[in-house]
């Protein structure tokens, strides 16, 4: 038994582990995307795509499952394993990705073609993702699900976006048993319309997440009254408020606080009137996902408001587009309104174009309700960037930019720890993923500490022996290279600059330490303090 570190090693998005559970038989945990411009290079897949058996998937975010159409391309045909509501909102969120990879590669295929380059060829395609589509096989939480020899997993409830997964394995190898638990993302307590995570139970190793490892969470008991002051200001100015939102999870939680204070009237007369436009074909049919889903994913709050008759994230003036025509007139229509768009980071979807007309404008407010990864057009913009490129064209940053608080769809640093205390027995050994590099490795220093465990954050490409307990490879992160060909020619040149130093500094070293005589002895005791502070 053995596991292979690949995606969201040192880093936020990207997941994915490979399993080798009893020699040569192999599955993947997770299968995801990595979002943002400065991620690093994901070590290879060291086997073949058609060796992979299965997928077992935490939850339906790309960066936990956007590759498995590409895994379905390169050959794999085994069987995905996921929660009802994960396979739900993969169909539609994979069909929604292929789209993407499907349109950007005809737009960069038509540049090309201008300039004499061939053209480029999507990552996968809306065939792809429904090939992968027919693989999945829904499961349902709390039960024990033997899938093969040696082989038996559990999905418990991970309270981070519906029908989300941290997952148990229970492994056996002829007389050695091992129990391994993936924490996919560890959801925040108290969100609206879904559960808490469930409590953990007990295993040999862990695999926890970390994208808060190290901060904790603004103790904003209520998100609701933050919510209608930025709308009242921002209106009472003549603005409207633009939010980037993720199109499943993050975009029905706002429709949740939305209703609350549309329909107990919380805005000022003068402002309470104000439409509400959710452009995102993406984020409505994943609301229907949510409206059909069993009960026994949601929390109570959400489960009483049904039980009265309303519909938990519907509201009156509230307004969903799907065409592309739609979206554009929005853009004509100097009127004062909320648009809740696709693209939570602004890498994508349709929320480039309407901060292309809405960012540089001082009356309007760009209001951040999700995590932005570094490198994102998002993280820029909320980082007080002046002006930022969209859609090829510079745009100027006056808009006021504001953060929800409080929302935040995973568990802090405190969350995490948390969580972890569910364990009846702790696991002997941790190891820390999906974090920023000194992110994740400052977490893991918080769980030794916490728990007197042995706790790393490991490199992309380490793999570990889960019965003896040891390393068979760990991999430096120093040498992973960033994918951008200006970064690696950048790190290339420092590399380059800091050998020539070292050479001149063991040069002068080395004639330094030939010289004699009293006259030079200062020189030889300077060349030897360079040489101990350049080596250390």
């Amino acid at each position: 038994m053995k596991i292979t570190f690949l995606g969201a090693a040192r880093q936020v998005t990207g997941s994915r582990t490979l399993l080798e559970w009893l020699p040569g038989r192999f599955c993947l945990i997770d299968c995801g995307m990595e979002q943002g411009e400065q991620t690093l290079e994901m070590e290879e897949m060291p086997i073949p795509a058609g060796q992979i058996e299965y997928v077992f998937l935490t939850h339906a975010h790309i960066d936990h499952s956007g590759l498995l159409p590409l895994l379905v391309k390169q050959g794999f045909g085994g069987r995905i394993y996921a929660t009802t509501e994960t396979t739900n909102l993969c169909a539609i969120m994979l069909a929604d990705s292929a789209q993407i990879q499907e349109s950007d590669a005809a737009w960069t295929s038509k540049k090309n073609q201008r300039v004499g380059l061939p053209p480029v060829e999507p990552l996968y395609t809306a065939e792809d993702a429904a090939k992968a589509m027919t693989l999945f096989r829904p499961c349902p939480y709390q039960q024990e699900i033997p899938v093969d020899e040696g082989l038996t997993v559990r999905f418990q409830d991970a309270g981070h976006l519906l029908g989300s997964s941290f997952i148990e394995f229970f492994l056996q190898e002829g007389d050695q048993k091992r129990t391994m638990v993936f924490s996919g993302d560890v959801g925040n307590t108290c969100q609206p319309i879904i559960r808490d995570p469930d409590p953990a139970s007990e295993a040999d190793y862990l695999m926890i997440e970390s994208t808060y490892g190290d901060r904790l969470h603004e103790k904003t008991a209520d998100p609701i009254p933050r919510l209608v002051e930025i709308l009242t200001r921002t209106f009472r100015r003549g603005g409207s408020v633009i939010i980037p939102s993720f199109a499943v999870g993050r975009t029905q939680e706002i429709l949740y606080f939305l209703r609350e204070i549309y329909q107990q009237r919380l805005l000022p007369p003068d402002v309470a009137d104000i439409p509400v436009y959710v452009d995102s074909p993406l984020a409505n049919e994943a609301t229907a996902v949510f409206l059909q889903c069993g009960t026994e994913c949601l929390d109570e709050e959400a489960l009483s408001v049904m039980r009265g008759g309303e519909n938990p994230i519907w509201f009156e003036g509230l307004q969903t587009l799907t065409s592309a025509e739609e979206s554009m007139r929005l853009n004509t229509d100097a009127s004062r309104k909320v648009i809740i768009a696709s693209g939570g980071m602004c890498e994508g979807g349709r929320i480039r174009h309407h901060l292309k007309h809405n960012l540089w404008d001082k009356k309007n407010t760009i209001l951040f309700v999700g995590y932005q990864a570094a490198g994102t057009l998002g993280r820029l913009i909320y980082d007080g960037a002046k002006t930022v490129k969209i859609l090829g064209e510079p745009i100027e940053c006056n808009a006021e930019i504001c953060l929800l608080e409080g929302i935040s769809g995973h568990a802090d640093r405190d969350g995490l720890l948390a969580w972890m205390k569910t364990f009846r027995r702790m696991p002997s050994r941790v190891f820390v993923n999906h974090g920023d590099d000194e992110v994740a490795v400052s977490f893991a220093r918080t769980i030794e500490d916490t728990f007197h465990v042995p706790a790393l954050a490991p490199a992309s490409g380490s793999s570990f022996d889960l019965v003896s307990g040891e390393w068979i490879r760990l991999t430096d992160p120093v040498y992973r290279k960033p994918k951008a060909a200006k970064e690696r020619k950048e790190t290339r040149k420092a590399e380059d600059t800091y050998a020539r130093l070292m050479d001149a500094v063991n040069g002068l070293v080395h004639y330094a330490r030939g010289l004699e005589g009293h006259a030079n002895s200062e020189l030889r005791a300077l060349t030897e303090k360079i040489y101990e502070l350049t080596h250390s």
